[in-house]
């Protein structure tokens, strides 16, 4: 091949490398935002098994951080003109693309099961809030937090607490048919008014369901975890496929 065009390979591959650093830290950066989970919503996923979100998060927290470091290898590896190190570098990135694959895979297919249908979500809420147990305690933590920050009540509508059985209708019966987090706040954050509240009073109490904020929450996440980690797949693959054309044009 002719020195030219090997030259222009070869800064080709110098150029995606930098690219493909440069997204590998952003989506170190993005999958650090998932897993510290700043909506605080781990607790719904958590109890019930289906938090691959989160474990999809922490893969792509080293696939991200690795992408950028071998892609600085890799720009080194072009400049240098040799099989040995442009080989390593090519075996290093596929096996970091085929991790990254599994998280953007994992967090993709695991949306399914927490969004679209409030069903799921609603089962572990009327089954764990007010449990004396830890998840249930957490859960607790969780839904109250929801309800008073987003002011709704209940996945769908404050109707969950009365037409489905839960933990909470066992342990209070008719003394309180919804949580008081359901109940409308002053400014002192006491509740304003108890006895309108406890029988339902549309002026004292959150009629909308949290389902729709923690759907949009969870989708953020899956967004940011699986939608940016396939655009830098993409990106990866390219530069791959260029650096493997550079490879074998070496002499």
């Amino acid at each position: 091949m002719a020195a030219g065009t090997l030259s222009c390979l070869m800064f080709t591959l110098v150029g995606l490398n930098a690219l493909a650093a440069a997204a590998g830290l952003a989506l170190f950066a993005v999958a650090i935002w998932v897993a510290v989970d700043g909506y605080k919503l781990y607790p719904i996923s958590g109890v019930s098994g289906k938090d691959d979100i989160f474990a999809a998060a922490w893969i792509a927290i080293f696939t991200g951080f690795a992408f950028f470091l071998t892609c600085l290898y890799g720009i080194y590896a072009a400049l240098k003109r040799s099989h040995g190190p442009l080989l390593l570098y090519l075996i290093l990135m596929f096996i970091i693309f085929l991790f990254e694959c599994a998280s953007a895979i994992t967090a993709a297919t695991n949306r399914d099961y927490l969004v679209g249908n409030s069903n799921f979500v609603k089962k572990q809420m009327l089954m764990h809030y007010g449990d004396s147990s830890t998840q249930g305690q957490q859960i607790t933590q969780t839904w109250n937090s929801v309800m008073q920050q987003v002011e709704c009540c209940g996945a769908d509508s404050p109707q969950d607490w009365i037409i489905y059985n839960s933990t909470l209708k066992q342990l209070y019966g008719q003394q309180y048919l919804w949580p008081q987090s359901c109940c409308k706040r002053q400014s002192t954050f006491d509740v304003l008014d108890p006895a309108g509240c406890k029988v339902g009073k549309i002026s004292s109490m959150y009629t909308k369901g949290c389902f729709p904020y923690i759907e949009s929450v969870l989708s953020r996440y899956t967004w940011a975890v699986s939608w940016y980690g396939f655009s830098v797949l993409m990106l990866v693959f390219l530069t791959l496929l260029i650096a493997m054309i550079y490879y074998m044009q070496l002499e």
